[in-house]
């Protein structure tokens, strides 16, 4: 059974809660004296920027895509060569027996547009094996060991750009769970340095106590100007 994808605790892009991150801990050096009252010291802070530096240079989902997409590129290559392949024997059992006898029913190539990954590779095992065991009657329409040597060729040739295609597949999800596991570890230690902050600063300094406050989507932003602005005084 496929593991599923942890949850994001942050709703706003992994660059943002990078950038608040760093915002934040220089903030903290800053007042670093109060931090040490909470036991939150400089020690801390270096291994907060250690982890947000590892978060850095994870790969992102952009790129894990990227690379998803051209070996999917490659496998549609691979699997348009191993058709070609096919349909230059099948043209040929047609021309000898017609394409709508046992014999060419054999082969099991019909619908071979609407296959799947794993269909295609049988078919085309399939197609090589029945071939062999026809090459004497077959021989006469110009079928013979260079032509199924290329449809083996193609085969293995696909094989080879599904299993990589796979792997990639597989990559990106463990690369995702990574990185979400990555982000929800640096966002926890965020609120952590964000709420010792705003317990420093509470009651003694509005300016400073705000640049601990995390707002985590453009809502939530305009939540708290709008509450500014009804709170402030009015000009006559």
């Amino acid at each position: 059974m496929k593991k599923q994808a942890g949850h994001r605790k942050y709703n706003f892009p992994d660059a943002d809660l990078y950038v608040q991150s760093l915002e934040r801990m220089k903030y903290a050096l800053r007042d670093i004296k109060h931090f040490e009252q909470y036991g939150y010291g400089k020690d801390r802070l270096s291994k907060f920027k250690s982890m947000c530096e590892k978060f850095r240079n994870l790969p992102d989902d952009d790129e894990m895509v990227g690379d998803q997409m051209v070996v999917t590129d490659k496998k549609y290559a691979a699997a348009e060569k191993l058709k070609t392949a096919i349909r230059s024997i099948m043209t040929r059992v047609a021309i000898k027996y017609g394409n709508r006898t046992g014999r060419y029913r054999k082969f099991g190539t019909a619908k071979m547009g609407d296959m799947t990954d794993a269909q295609l590779l049988f078919c085309g095992r399939r197609v090589a094996r029945v071939a062999r065991q026809q090459i004497d009657f077959l021989d006469e329409v110009g079928v013979g060991d260079k032509n199924i040597q290329r449809v083996m060729d193609a085969s293995r040739d696909f094989e080879q750009a599904m299993n990589i295609q796979q792997d990639k597949v597989s990559d990106r999800d463990i690369s995702v769970e990574l990185r979400i596991e990555q982000g929800n570890k640096m966002y926890d230690e965020l609120i952590v340095l964000c709420n010792i902050g705003k317990d420093i600063w509470a009651e003694n300094d509005t300016i400073k106590y705000e640049q601990y406050c995390i707002y985590e989507s453009n809502n939530e932003q305009k939540k708290a100007r709008k509450a500014k602005e009804e709170t402030a005084p009015k000009k006559e």
